[in-house]
């Protein structure tokens, strides 16, 4: 059984337990272990990135060195934290003299980035450690019923050379995954356009008007419902569509459910044990779709 150490950032655990529990149910019915390590913190992600760089790193590092001390893998939920993480575990391990200064700011709480692990997202570890056919194996109520638009987010993909989850252009992973499932993946317009939930606070008209951009398109392909792999994706989706409708008087219904949600609703689990309650937008007509 393959062991990795979860990294659940600060949005998942705050504001979407449900992605954390779907996460941890599929992974256990496929054989993966995961571990909590303590100490984890903020991953530092890219608002921050982009203030004070050299802080970020040594943040991120600092993560990556508790799962060092642990010998494990570090497997991540949020696209934000697999892109911090990722990005800064392949810099240090690229860049000698970036890794020896980083280790200068470490050495002061005690830690020392060695570069001995990997930081996967949560697609790497089923395609990479499970695969398409096992999962298909495991699918005990096929989604054939199901239309469903993927959407990527911006974080997952790029910077493609350090993240390398898949082409940052023609990204197939998650089509395959979902296909895997039985689903049917919707392909729709701008597919891989921003969802305008990092501008929130910042510009809000902008915000709102790519999760619209969004939901129309997807709505116009036909899907049954759209599948994301990012918290904040998630919320600018589906509190969204509240927004949407009280600002333009349109409504769409259009459930959102983490892909992990998805897998372990195909992999047998109780819709009952998945929290899908908490969701703005009811799932009801998937999980009838389903039945």
């Amino acid at each position: 059984m393959k062991s990795y150490a979860i990294f659940l950032g600060c949005t998942i655990p705050a504001r979407q337990p449900n992605y954390e529990l779907s996460a941890r149910k599929t992974l256990a019915k496929l054989g993966v272990k995961l571990v909590d390590l303590d100490n984890f913190t903020c991953c530092c992600p890219p608002p921050i990135q982009s203030i004070n760089l050299e802080s970020s790193q040594a943040v991120a590092a600092y993560n990556i060195c508790l799962a060092e001390e642990a010998g494990l893998d570090i497997v991540a939920l949020c696209n934000g934290c697999f892109e911090s993480l990722a990005m800064a575990n392949a810099a240090l391990k690229k860049d000698k003299k970036l890794k020896a200064h980083i280790n200068e700011i470490l050495a002061e709480v005690g830690k020392e980035f060695k570069g001995t692990i990997e930081v996967k997202h949560f697609l790497q570890v089923l395609m990479d450690d499970i695969g398409l056919e096992k999962i298909k194996e495991k699918v005990v109520k096929p989604l054939s019923s199901l239309k469903v638009a993927p959407f990527y987010g911006c974080h997952s993909l790029r910077p493609s050379k350090l993240l390398q989850l898949d082409d940052p252009e023609r990204p197939t992973i998650f089509e395959n995954l979902l296909e895997a499932l039985g689903a049917e993946s919707v392909e729709y317009r701008d597919k891989l356009k921003c969802c305008g939930g990092l501008l929130k606070g910042i510009s809000d008209d902008t915000a709102l008007s790519l999760a619209r951009d969004k939901l129309v398109k997807t709505t116009k392909a036909g899907a049954d419902c759209i599948s994301t792999l990012c918290p904040f994706c998630f919320v600018a989706l589906d509190i969204g569509q509240l927004q949407v409708k009280s600002k333009f008087s349109e409504v769409y219904d259009m459930p959102i459910l983490h892909y992990s949600e998805l897998i372990a609703l195909a992999l047998g689990v109780d819709p009952e044990e998945l929290a899908l309650r908490s969701h703005k937008i009811k799932a009801d007509t998937v999980l009838e779709k389903i039945a």
